[in-house]
């Protein structure tokens, strides 16, 4: 419990940080009248220079960490991430490939239909031939693979349309791609907050199905669970968790993959609930951080997000695959 209470402390002291420093600094006292009194350059900074991103930072990384526990409790693999396995990149594609063709429509809707358009493909990539059981017997680590595969096709065709576009127009994209809360209003932090907490309530009454999953299929069928619907319905609320928050910031790499883990240990918790509000809380964190890194450290210029979260990411995801390989996994 204390842990748990750390890790929400730290939360919000990293969103406090985040609208208090950068390339002008805020203090304290500042930041405390622009909010109470709503007045002077704290005001100022939460209603339009920092607040939006940071709303939108939380929101995203909330809605990131949270797809990314969903498939590494659901595929029971700590290498299952929509970043990972090439949704979040569905999702720019799409995003990428209506912006080319002029098309004017909704961003969360077509994020949402890029991600599950490339689940459905990783899913018939990766199953076996002649598997009559579908994807329900491709091996976890299989799938992840297939998808590690299929990111990198969309990340070219993605590539491909930029080509297609003017220069200021592919110069924002490539920026967008990249990750970026610039520019960012709050009807950015609008738009997150109702999709993500959307999908978050469609969540809650699945906690107990990725319960009975993290037991094994077969244990969870003896238990009651119409193991196959649980699945589509967990994959396809975690894929529209990820297209969220990318419509948003873009495919920012690495923080599905990264937050579960560092939420479970820093709040200690053991139950799937529990994780889930864990990555949720670490997802923000991070981006939230990487932000900051990213318009504070160089000055008069900001970095992409997925730049910092890249630093961050590549490691780690390097350390996963030895551990994965020394356990022989891989």
């Amino acid at each position: 419990m204390m842990r748990a209470l750390g890790l929400a402390g730290l939360l919000f002291a990293v969103a406090a940080l985040a609208l208090t420093a950068g390339q002008v600094h805020l203090d304290a006292a500042a930041l405390w009248q622009g909010i109470t009194g709503g007045d002077g350059p704290g005001a100022l900074t939460i209603r339009i220079l920092r607040g939006p991103r940071v709303a939108v930072g939380l929101g995203a990384g909330a809605a990131l960490g949270l797809s990314g526990a969903i498939f590494q409790s659901l595929l029971r693999n700590p290498l299952a991430s929509p970043d990972v396995m090439g949704f979040t990149a569905g999702s720019g594609l799409a995003i990428l490939a209506s912006i080319t063709a002029g098309l004017s429509l909704p961003m969360p809707l077509v994020a949402a239909a890029g991600g599950l358009a490339t689940a459905v493909l990783v899913a018939i990539l990766a199953r076996p031939p002649g598997g009559a059981r579908g994807v329900e017997g491709t091996p976890a680590l299989t799938l992840v693979l297939v998808g590690i595969g299929v990111g990198f096709t969309t990340a070219s065709v993605g590539s491909f349309l930029m080509t297609r576009l003017s220069g200021p127009q592919a110069a924002e994209a490539h920026r967008w791609l990249a990750g970026s809360l610039s520019a960012r209003d709050w009807g950015h932090g609008l738009q997150i907050a109702l999709i993500g907490g959307l999908f978050a309530l469609v969540l809650v009454p699945q906690v107990r199905a990725l319960k009975l999953l993290e037991l094994g299929p077969e244990l969870a069928a003896g238990l009651g669970l119409r193991v196959r619907r649980a699945r589509v319905l967990l994959a396809a609320t975690g894929v529209g968790l990820a297209a969220a928050a990318v419509a948003v910031v873009g495919p920012v790499a690495f923080v599905a993959l990264m937050a579960p883990p560092v939420g479970a240990r820093l709040s200690g918790a053991r139950g799937a609930g529990g994780r889930l509000a864990a990555a949720a809380a670490a997802g923000a964190i991070i981006v939230v951080l990487a932000d900051l890194v990213a318009r504070a450290s160089l000055p008069g210029l900001q970095l992409p997000i997925g730049v910092m979260t890249g630093i961050l990411g590549a490691p780690y995801l390097l350390w996963r695959l030895s551990r994965e390989m020394e356990r022989g996994e891989l």
